[in-house]
């Protein structure tokens, strides 16, 4: 079991986090920065983009039944569990099967992905080139759960198969976009991923942050790996 520890647990005196990993050591301010940010961007982003979301809500609620919105537990920064808020792209029910369908994963790792996945509903597929299924992470972002920008939050089960390499992504708060998010997602491999959320937790700042956060919307329009 993951440890259950403050959002932004401060390194012990040896100089590692609760999860045993050495964490980057930056700024204090620039955690401050990086808050600021985050409120700044998730409450535009919520105030511009909530027709869509509720448009999109709508679209699912026609075409599949029970709740266009999906809660699902993910992990976060010094492995702590929080509720993933998603806009479900999925007939109901189906993360009950998650565990059977990774036989049929089309990328390597721990991860499931499949382009055309059989439980998608008629509109998930959409959502998921277009990441409007992920709008709904913008409260997670206003909760101080994620960041705009940070590695993605994995699930549970992803993080059980973790190497220390990859479990070093936990030592920063997840977020909606990142490097991998701007490079290809589903195209690239799983030793690509991790190479990118190391590299980007090596190097952040504020002022990067704005600069993937800006990529991010050319990648998101094109929708390049997103499935």
């Amino acid at each position: 079991m993951l440890p259950q520890v403050e959002d932004r647990a401060r390194p012990r005196p040896n100089g590692r986090s609760r999860l045993g990993l050495r964490p980057r050591v930056v700024p204090a301010s620039w955690y401050r920065y990086k808050r600021l940010i985050d409120i700044a961007i998730a409450t535009l982003a919520t105030l511009v983009l909530l027709p869509v979301i509720v448009l999109a809500a709508i679209a699912i609620a026609l075409v599949s039944p029970g709740s266009p919105l999906f809660l699902q537990e993910r992990v976060g920064k010094d492995g702590r569990s929080f509720k993933l808020f998603k806009l479900r792209t999925m007939v109901d029910g189906a993360h009950l099967v998650h565990d059977e369908m990774r036989q049929y994963s089309e990328v390597d790792g721990p991860v499931l992905k499949i382009r055309n996945d059989p439980r998608l509903h008629p509109v998930g597929k959409f959502l998921r080139r277009t990441s409007i299924d992920e709008l709904p992470n913008l409260l997670n972002v206003l909760r101080g759960e994620m960041s705009i920008v940070g590695p993605r939050p994995p699930l549970p089960g992803e993080v059980a198969d973790y190497d220390a390499f990859s479990l070093r992504r936990l030592t920063v708060k997840p977020g909606i976009t990142c490097l991998w998010q701007i490079s290809g997602r589903s195209n690239i491999s799983f030793e690509e991923w991790m190479r990118l959320d190391n590299a980007y937790i090596d190097t952040w700042s504020p002022l990067s942050d704005l600069a993937i956060v800006a990529k991010t919307i050319p990648a998101v329009i094109f929708g390049e790996g997103a499935h």
